[in-house]
């Protein structure tokens, strides 16, 4: 374990390793009683949702926070929102401006994705929470599914350099704050915050789930944070799936 900075939440452990192949499947082999956080500087089987390839350029952040929060699988699929948030406090409180959130995990930076976050319960009752923010460089756009948004890295657009050491002393307790305003006051008070900040409300978006495709206008997020799409046969709510900005054919 390393020290934990001035800050850093009471009750959370902290693992800094210098290469892994994933911090969240090092996470899920830990299965810590109490939350822990693992940082590495180099993932060599880093991945996203489905199972994609996530590209992981040295100097980049990769970490993920293991916990046990207790509550229902649905309860427990609404820390993406949770996360997202934190992630946008942490780089709003680092000036960067331009930033906005996808639907349901990604943070982007001038609507181009700087970040991502995948949850996974590899056992009943525990959590992983895998963080990826382009510090200084995004994956080559070549290795990307048609139709995906571009890459950003937080250097490129803003000229900001942070080691991701010192990015997850500043995450760390944006996410604890959050996690805290969850467990305490339900999901109300995350959904509105993420919906201020939501990338393309009102506007016509694409979501693709693994069965078919659906293009209407975003209108909200619901209560058990499903996507609502409004289209000429009335609401729809999607469960899962991935956004795709536009009609179908278009990114």
């Amino acid at each position: 374990m390393h020290a934990a900075p001035a800050g850093w939440p009471a009750g959370v452990d902290r693992v800094i390793l210098d290469e892994i192949d994933s911090t969240s499947e090092e996470a899920a082999r830990r299965a810590p009683v109490g939350p822990l956080w693992i940082m590495a500087r180099r993932q060599t089987g880093a991945r996203g949702r489905r199972g994609r390839a996530w590209s992981m350029p040295e100097g980049n952040f990769a970490a993920s926070l293991a916990w046990r929060p207790g509550g229902d699988p649905a309860a427990m699929a609404l820390r993406s929102f949770v996360a997202s948030l934190a992630l946008h406090d942490t780089l709003a409180g680092m000036e960067v401006a331009g930033l906005s959130l996808k639907w349901p995990n990604d943070v982007l930076l001038d609507g181009r994705k700087l970040a991502g976050i995948l949850l996974e319960s590899p056992r009943p009752g525990f959590l992983v929470l895998g963080i990826g923010v382009n510090l200084v460089a995004g994956p080559d756009p070549s290795t990307l599914e048609p139709g995906a948004l571009a890459p950003i890295s937080l250097r490129d657009a803003s000229g900001l350099r942070i080691e991701p050491e010192a990015f997850l002393d500043a995450l760390a307790p944006a996410v604890a704050a959050r996690e805290t305003q969850f467990t305490t006051l339900g999901f109300a008070p995350i959904r509105s915050a993420w919906l201020a900040h939501a990338a393309r409300l009102g506007e016509t978006i694409t979501a693709r789930t693994m069965a078919d495709a659906t293009s209407g206008t975003f209108e909200d997020v619901d209560a058990e944070g499903h996507l609502v799409l409004g289209t000429p046969d009335g609401p729809v709510r999607i469960t899962a799936g991935d956004v795709f900005f536009g009609e179908p054919s278009c990114s």
